[in-house]
């Protein structure tokens, strides 16, 4: 007995010893490294998800002036304001899958080059547009930019950086596209719809400039069997002083060379396949759970009710919360770590919602209403004796704040981050696609959800399905802040199934 016990305690010293080591040559490795062309390849590539906020943004000022222009040709109405601003959806969805292709056939760097000309091409036909339907296209193909977008930025960044500034400039993906949100709606306000598409093509085709001058990254150059070229690719984004050999010798003992845009039954049975590919479907779609569409709807009524008469200016407050919180999570993402910011995230917006509910259901009593409250028309903001008006303010904020902090940058981040070389490409086109997908299907059914549910029902669902995220985060997620893309995909593999 005292011999095993004698034996497991060497073993163990030596595992440790040897993680130690590896440690240390990591830690080695990354004090010669230089950063700053690291920071110029990550500027260039989240002009993409710039664009992308741009092109969500853009619909909140243009569709009321679109609704009321004289040319009857271009006027909306009702219904085909609705499809002008949840048409991207569909396109983003086909535009995940486009991506996937297209990162496994051409590489990531061309893939952001190629995205570049749906940006441009859709927002040129809204320029010229002279009917409808030539809006419709436009925007279809802007969401298509964005679905390819929302795809390789993050792979992209994931595979330029390294362990110890990775959260960061990931997180830097969502931070752009709330960025651009509020970029559009602050434009928005200055522009006619004509020159604020102008305004929102000059992104996508600085970047298509930029990307030019940038390197493919490593782990696909290497996949391509192309050493030199990833040899040259490391030198650039890690400075000169730091051996450019060892990385790629690295990355070679960890990849499978094998790239492929489909799975097999041998990979469906790959413990380091289906358990990321599973924690990254259902962290796209607890994302969208959250209600923040729902939130984001009623936002400007929200500030109407609180005595806020310029409701452009509040679209700006909302996008602003949004852009300081989602800076402050990519400062902090890689010290907190990014289990423990969803956990936070999700209690925080599991609380808002709950008293979004409770603002729902309170109101609707005091009109007498059971089937909810038409929140344009309330007069409760006229009656500080049982005005509420204070309670979705502040719901509002702490909800937007939490999903700013966790859930909205971290699910692009971790998606990055836990798939295998040689599935790269299908698994995250498939994430995009949940993330799309859910999100047209729950805008468009949203109306009909608090028909049936009322409002406050609609919103304590909400509340309900954050509490979920946040047991799945507990149990699934895995904490990759400080690991190496290899060590993600080993760890994987390593859990018990």
């Amino acid at each position: 007995m005292i011999e095993i016990q004698n034996e497991s305690r060497r073993l163990l010293d030596t595992e440790d010893g040897e993680d130690t080591s590896v440690r240390s040559e990591q830690d080695a490795y990354l004090d010669k490294v230089k950063n700053g062309k690291l920071f110029l390849a990550t500027l260039a590539a989240v002009l993409g998800p710039l664009s992308f906020g741009f092109v969500l943004g853009y619909s909140s000022p243009a569709i009321p002036e679109l609704s009321t222009i004289t040319d009857p040709r271009l006027r909306l109405n009702d219904d085909e304001a609705s499809w002008f601003g949840s048409i991207v959806t569909i396109g983003a969805a086909i535009g995940g899958v486009l991506g996937g292709w297209m990162v496994d056939k051409i590489g990531r760097k061309l893939s952001l080059m190629f995205c570049s000309l749906p940006y441009i091409f859709g927002f040129t036909i809204v320029i010229a547009a002279q009917n409808v339907w030539m809006l419709y296209l436009g925007r279809v193909l802007t969401g298509l930019a964005s679905g390819v977008t929302s795809l390789v930025v993050p792979l992209y960044i994931s595979e330029i950086a390294h362990e110890r500034v990775r959260g960061t400039m990931g997180s830097c993906v969502q931070l752009m596209v709330v960025t651009g949100i509020m970029g559009a709606y602050i434009a928005g306000m200055f522009l006619d719809w004509r020159w604020l598409a102008i305004c929102c093509s000059i992104p996508p085709t600085i970047m298509m400039v930029f990307m030019c001058f940038m390197p493919e990254t490593p782990r696909f150059l290497l996949s391509q069997g192309k050493r030199r070229e990833a040899e040259e690719a490391v030198r650039f984004l890690r400075g000169p002083d730091a051996p450019a050999e060892w990385e790629c010798a690295r990355i070679e003992d960890a990849s499978d060379d094998q790239v492929s845009f489909v799975l097999g039954m041998a990979d469906l049975k790959d413990p380091g396949v289906y358990k990321p590919l599973g924690v990254g479907i259902m962290l796209m779609l607890f994302q969208q759970l959250t209600g923040i569409n729902a939130i984001m709807f009623y936002a400007e009524t929200i500030f109407e009710e609180a005595h806020f008469k310029n409701s452009n200016v509040a679209t700006v407050v909302v996008a602003a919360i949004q852009v300081v919180f989602t800076a402050v999570a990519a400062l902090v993402m890689d010290r907190a770590g990014r289990k423990l910011l969803l956990i936070l995230s999700g209690v925080s917006m599991c609380l808002s919602t709950a008293a979004f509910g409770v603002y729902f259901k309170l109101s609707s009593e005091t009109h007498g209403n059971s089937s909810g409250l038409c929140l344009v028309e309330s007069p409760l903001a006229e009656n500080p004796a049982v005005g509420l008006s204070w309670l979705a303010l502040a719901s509002m904020g702490f909800f937007i704040t939490g999903f700013s902090l966790g859930w909205g940058p971290i699910p692009w981040l971790v998606m990055s981050e836990i798939f295998p070389s040689r599935v790269k490409g299908f698994a995250s086109s498939v994430c995009v696609l949940t993330n799309w997908g859910s999100a047209f299907i729950i805008t468009k059914t949203f109306q009909d959800l608090m028909d049936l549910l009322t409002n406050a029902g609609t919103f304590w669902l909400f509340s309900g399905c954050c509490a979920l995220n946040i047991v799945f985060t507990i149990l699934f997620v895995p904490e990759t802040k400080g690991k190496t893309l290899e060590q993600i995909q080993t760890q994987f593999k390593g859990t018990p199934e």
